[in-house]
């Protein structure tokens, strides 16, 4: 059976949602690898390095200025309240810095105050502006969040590309988990569908490899999340390589643990994996 993003495209027509799907990918592929949380040793030293990851989740001036020759950083924000004295005390220190890629707006986003703090599309933009007329070179970049579920993966319309002025987006569909007898793989089509359908031409997605399971999150439907096997890990990679095989980076989450589960810092069989992965371009 064909996987689902291959059978929609098999059924398009004419609609906005099959000319997005299908529209001719032309941004060069940079090969870069993220993996946040967890990046440094006690002693400085930034560890996912050792695994091929050259772009570094940063939360200071200083973490950047130690990063090793030919490693980038991606500098969390995390705030959309607008350009205010806050924002600018965030995101100055790092302007005109030569290992700066980007600033990582923000995490799950929510529009309307369904499940966290309200964002308004308005103060991304602001941001993002900001960035784009003080620190030219410098990339913005958002997660976003799913408001409908992993059957019906829904993302509101109000961060698409074109009227929040973000760069790129990415979108975590974690497809193991302890209520299915293997990982549903095709959850990754359905994402990226979804995605394109609320805006997000192919060329601004960034793929979220999964890689942890178990500690204390829930997934949507009552269980967990499981580490994906070696095998499972390559299924995953090929199914997103195939569907944005020039993503500007990709994510894998997570480098180190946030809530008690078993991440990639822990897992030497994953490790080789992205190894490989990002030892290939």
């Amino acid at each position: 059976m064909p996987p689902l993003f291959l059978t929609t495209l098999a059924g398009c027509v004419l609609s906005a949602l099959c000319m997005s799907l299908t529209a001719p990918v032309d941004v060069a592929a940079a090969c870069l690898h993220f993996t946040p949380n967890g990046n440094f040793h006690s002693d400085g030293a930034y560890v996912p390095g050792e695994a091929g990851f050259n772009l570094a989740d940063v939360d200071s001036v200083g973490e950047l200025n130690s990063l090793p020759a030919g490693i980038k950083g991606l500098v969390w924000v995390g705030q959309c309240g607008g350009v205010d004295t806050a924002f600018l005390k965030a995101v100055r220190p790092y302007v005109g810095n030569p290992k700066l890629f980007g600033f990582y707006l923000m995490d799950d986003p929510d529009p309307a105050g369904w499940h966290s703090r309200a964002c308004a599309a308005d103060n991304l933009r602001a941001e993002a502006d900001w960035i784009h007329a003080n620190a030219q070179a410098a990339t913005t970049f958002i997660v976003l969040m799913n408001a409908g579920s992993s059957s019906s993966p829904l993302f509101s319309r109000s961060y698409k590309a074109a009227s929040s002025h973000v760069d790129l987006f990415g979108f975590s569909p974690y497809p193991c988990r302890t209520e299915a007898s293997s990982c549903d793989y095709d959850m990754i089509d359905r994402y990226v569908a979804a995605a394109a359908s609320a805006g997000v031409p192919l060329p601004m997605m960034v793929p979220v490899y999964q890689a942890f399971g178990g500690g204390g999150w829930a997934d949507d439907r009552g269980g967990q999340y499981v580490l994906p096997t070696v095998i499972q890990e390559r299924v995953i990679i090929a199914r997103w390589d195939a569907l944005l095989p020039s993503a500007k980076f990709d994510y894998v989450y997570s480098w180190g643990s946030q809530r008690g589960d078993v991440a990639l810092d822990s897992s030497s069989g994953l490790q080789t994996v992205f190894s490989r992965h990002n030892s290939a371009c």
